[in-house]
């Protein structure tokens, strides 16, 4: 009987070690447990509470939010539109973007003038900023000099109908076809005269190719010298860049040297042209010099006014890694990207950067070939980090 109330009372004794052992792990998990802000991870406290920046609720900080790894399913991935690429060396070029704008092609805008004098009598274009075509019919003139070149060359035709084999008056003929023409006169016009063999003091003048009117002179009714400027056409079809440049930059560019221009606000409007155009001397109000290219318009979507950006090239590395600026969370820690560590798991990897352009830059140290390199998607994996375990992910980084 005593050997069992012995060994009851060590029973009873465990059994009160164990209780306060549990309730003392308890405690401790509880005294060890931290509270954090969702939006601010900086904010790190013992106690529940709020957030003193936000005054959102604190939650538990997880016990793994100093792990640097995140771990996202294939639908997460997928909503996340998280993309990667593996690590590889190429050819990086790097260069200084110009401001510039496009300006009307002299070279390709032409001006309608009168061939002889007389008066408009009919105005078809009319108005400026319109469309023409080739063909189109601009005015209709009266003329008593052109009254005087048709009689000429029905008088010749009659000479020749009545002594065909005679070369003098088919030589003659052919010199009163060609004045004509050169008045105006389209072949098609010249064979109607010749057919129905009726003068006219008017005329009708057609557009010899097309354009966009910029400018009109006469009007209705107005008399008309020859060589007198009736419209001004402008062809949009190929439009100039010009961008300036400071004197210094001046000795790195020659003529014919190949640029890249982008016009601001036209998706899909990258040209590569070449510099046709150094001018030899300052702009005295911009103390800088101007450079200019020619830029294709095939399909008119480009217009003279337009701001545009020029690239020039600076200088170009081989052997150089490079990743797209989307890839690189910059932060006040420095750089980093995000590394697929697995199917569904990413790291952050802290980088350091060198040259960069509009699209791409230089990873001068933090990645080797083949590694998988988020490019889209790295702040959406940031902040899934955040929310996920409490903590900025850069904090366990070694940032040197």
């Amino acid at each position: 009987m005593k050997r069992s109330l012995q060994l009851l009372a060590v029973i009873l004794l465990c059994m009160t070690v164990l209780v306060s052992c549990s309730n003392e792990k308890k405690s401790l998990e509880m005294c060890s447990t931290k509270y954090t802000c969702p939006m601010h991870p900086q904010i790190i406290q013992d106690a529940a509470g709020t957030c003193p920046i936000c005054q959102m609720d604190l939650v538990p900080l997880n016990q793994a939010g100093n792990a640097t790894e995140l771990m996202l399913n294939a639908s997460q991935i997928q909503l996340a539109n998280v993309q990667t690429m593996k690590v590889g060396t190429g050819t990086f070029g790097t260069s200084k973007v110009l401001n510039a704008r496009l300006l009307s092609n002299p070279e390709k805008s032409e001006a309608i003038t009168a061939k002889f004098p007389g008066r408009i009598e009919k105005l078809y274009a009319n108005e400026t900023g319109r469309l023409l075509s080739a063909g189109t019919p601009l005015y209709r003139i009266y003329s008593e000099e052109l009254l005087t070149l048709q009689q000429d060359y029905m008088l010749q035709v009659k000479q020749v109908e009545a002594f065909p084999q005679e070369s003098l008056y088919q030589n003659m003929r052919e010199a009163a076809r060609k004045k004509l023409i050169l008045y105006g006169y389209s072949d098609a016009q010249v064979k109607a005269l010749e057919k129905s063999k009726n003068n006219s003091a008017t005329i009708t003048v057609y557009a010899q190719r097309g354009g966009i009117i910029r400018e009109i002179n006469v009007t209705e009714g107005s008399y008309v010298g020859a060589g007198t400027t009736i419209l001004a056409l402008e062809n949009l079809g190929s439009l100039w860049v010009e961008a300036d440049v400071y004197p210094a930059e001046v000795s790195s560019l020659k003529m014919g040297m190949p640029v890249k221009v982008q016009v601001n606000g036209m998706q899909g409007s990258d040209q590569t042209v070449n510099i046709n155009y150094i001018a030899p001397q300052l702009n005295p109000g911009t103390q800088m010099l101007s450079i200019r290219a020619s830029i294709h318009n095939a399909d008119g979507k480009l217009q003279p006014g337009m701001q545009a950006s020029v690239y020039l090239p600076v200088s170009s590395a081989s052997n150089t890694v490079r990743l797209p600026l989307s890839a690189v969370i910059r932060s006040a820690r420095g750089a980093h990207v995000w590394i697929r560590t697995g199917n569904e798991t990413f790291s952050p990897r802290t980088v350091s950067t060198g040259a960069e352009d509009a699209d791409n830059i230089v990873i001068t140290s933090g990645l080797k070939g083949g590694e998988e390199v988020v490019i889209t998607g790295a702040y959406l994996l940031y902040s899934e980090f955040v929310l996920k375990k409490g903590v900025d992910p850069l904090l366990s980084l070694d940032h040197k």
